[in-house]
């Protein structure tokens, strides 16, 4: 019953992916990804989800809107940045990391009266995984442009 599952909800993540921007992409393969690695009952699937979606939706907009910003900042003004502006950025950058590790801390807590503590680990195991082998997979990507731009 599992395997139907799974191959009934990674059928339609790939379905819908193909008319979807890149990031809607990828994200369909993490949750086929996690899916399979985490082995999830359907009861378990059904109170998971919804917990871990609202985690990656937060965890983006920190990131979005509060770290790739304050990066920004820095790159543009590096040359000129002033010690007094520099101490501010960082006490932003610490306080979006902080965000950052309260929703990990609220993920776990909320996910350890759904799901084991071991699939939870394995939920980090998996998004490791997962990230590693995008990585890889723009890696490779990048080098085969490379390789066609050459004479």
């Amino acid at each position: 019953m599992k395997t139907i599952v799974l191959y009934i909800t990674i059928f339609l993540i790939s379905l819908s992916s193909f008319s979807q921007p890149k990031n809607s992409k990828i994200k369909a393969l993490k949750i086929a990804f996690i899916t399979e690695k985490l082995n999830l009952t359907e009861t378990e699937a059904q109170k998971f989800w919804p917990i871990y979606n609202t985690f990656d939706k937060n965890t983006s907009k920190i990131k979005r809107e509060e770290i790739s910003k304050i990066r920004q900042e820095i790159r543009q003004n590096i040359g000129t940045l002033s010690d007094a502006k520099a101490n501010e950025l960082l006490d932003r950058f610490l306080e979006a990391e902080n965000e950052l590790h309260n929703e990990k801390t609220q993920l776990i807590s909320k996910l350890r009266e759904v799901i084991s503590a071991q699939k939870i680990i394995l939920l980090k195991v998996a998004e490791d995984e997962f990230n590693r082998r995008m990585l890889e997979r723009m890696k490779n990507m990048r080098q085969k442009r490379m390789n066609k731009n050459k004479p």
